[in-house]
């Protein structure tokens, strides 16, 4: 990397403001449109950041894999044109001799990584392959889908700008590992486009096609990148959006049959989905996913013991003749959310995760005692969106947190789930203020 990258980098930030300033016209409210600029800065900054951590401090799949294979693709491209045909090939089926460096072949057998690889080179042609440049792009590309998932909350809570900004806008994890050229960036975007379009087509009943063609493209890329956030995101998803739509019905019996239906046909959309993760899993891990699993733990377990670095263990062995995962999972659940503990960091990166991860641990414990157990569970049960965001974030930070047992991939593996947990806290709060307000009202009169 050269001068001319942080000369880019800056020319790019510039103009790429000017153009989040134009689409960001549209944005009436004063206070939304201050947190969408100051986002857009963050995101730049911690995109500046990544890209320096990446390349001199801590090795990453950006700057060995991803851009040196993607800025080779683009060079190829520019010496030989035809050479297209190689980005509608699969990874598979690539020759060694088109790489940058012919051991990584075995990494475009994963379709996620070559996919990544694919945009990235893409994306040379707009940045002049410039390494930050693209980085930045990949940010932008997470940004949008992070703004939507923003919009989506707001739309429900006008009134909790600031906690839903400071939970998706602000995210200090987040925002850093959404912010270059990896495939979290990408699962980050799909995320949100996937919610907000989904919401807007089967709530709102809004733009249809367009709707239509942006969750076909988010689904794509997750099948490819990373199908198991949509394997723990849809039911959850599905569940909020059945009550959410009941409450439009005045029927009785039409509130029931549209619940029934909605229910067997997510069952139906489920059990192929998780049926499809299933075999895929089985590959590499066993016959099943609990297998899998154990799979995962004894091999952590065993780098552990042999190579220094940042695994760690659960403290609870996972039995994979057990029928299902109630042993492991207060365990997985509190890894996922609240370590790395302070004193088991080791580096820079886990360091930052570790504190945003202790002040989570002490924001639940504050919300569980204001509110008291009794009435949490109450509150969750008794709002869709309440039950979706927890129920999401504890399931997915199960499964990560069983299968992950290295603080550096945790870190960027959780970051789906976090969001949605700590709005989930905010709401809480919310609604149990709200209540206590409502009660004191009707009975002043």
């Amino acid at each position: 990397m050269s001068l001319l990258d942080f000369i880019a980098f800056f020319i790019y930030s510039i103009l790429l403001f000017f153009l989040v300033s134009f689409l960001g016209k549209k944005i009436k409210q004063p206070k939304v449109k201050l947190y969408y600029i100051r986002a857009y800065w963050l995101k730049v900054f911690f995109c500046f950041c990544y890209s320096i951590f990446v390349l001199y401090i801590s090795a990453g799949d950006t700057s060995t894999l991803f851009f040196p294979e993607g800025y080779h693709f683009y060079k190829l491209l520019l010496r030989d044109p035809e050479q297209i045909s190689v980005f509608f090939e699969k990874g598979t089926d690539i020759s060694a001799n088109l790489l940058a460096n012919p051991r990584h072949l075995g990494y475009f057998a994963d379709e996620g990584n070559f996919i990544v690889i694919k945009i990235t080179a893409l994306l040379c042609f707009l940045g002049f392959g410039k390494y930050m440049v693209v980085n930045l792009f990949f940010a932008l590309i997470a940004f949008s889908g992070i703004w939507k998932l923003f919009n989506f909350f707001l739309d429900q809570y006008p009134k909790l700008g600031r906690e839903m900004a400071i939970a998706l806008l602000f995210l200090p994890t987040l925002t850093f590992w959404s912010s270059g050229i990896l495939k979290d960036s990408l699962s980050i975007a799909s995320l949100g486009w996937f919610t907000y379009s989904a919401y807007q087509l089967l709530y709102h009943k809004r733009n249809i096609l367009l709707n239509l063609t942006i969750l076909f493209i988010s689904i794509y890329l997750f099948s490819v990148v990373k199908i198991y956030i949509l394997v723990a995101y849809l039911p959850a998803f599905f569940v909020f959006l059945i009550l959410k739509n009941t409450m439009l019905l005045k029927s009785t019996f039409s509130k029931v049959f549209f619940i029934l239906t909605f229910i067997a046909i997510s069952i139906a959309g489920f059990t192929y989905v998780t049926g499809t993760m299933t075999t895929a899993i089985s590959k590499y891990a066993g016959e099943d996913i609990v297998e899998g699993i154990s799979g995962y733990q004894a091999n952590y377990a065993y780098q552990g013991e042999n190579q220094d670095g940042s695994y760690f263990s659960l403290g609870v062995e996972f039995d994979p003749k057990s029928p299902n995962l109630l042993k492991i999972a207060p365990a997985a659940i509190v890894a996922t959310l609240f370590r790395p503990f302070i004193w088991e960091s080791r580096s820079v990166s886990t360091l930052l995760t570790s504190l945003e991860s202790f002040s989570l641990m002490l924001f639940t414990i504050y919300v569980l005692f204001k509110i008291g157990l009794l009435k949490f569970i109450k509150l969750i049960f008794k709002y869709p969106i309440i039950l979706y965001s927890l129920t999401f974030s504890l399931i997915f930070a199960l499964f990560i947190g069983a299968t992950t047992l290295n603080f550096g991939s945790l870190v960027r593996y959780k970051i789906p789930c976090i969001p949605f947990y700590l709005i989930s806290l905010f709401l809480l709060l919310y609604h149990q203020k709200t209540d206590i307000a409502a009660l004191k009202k009707t009975g002043a009169q």
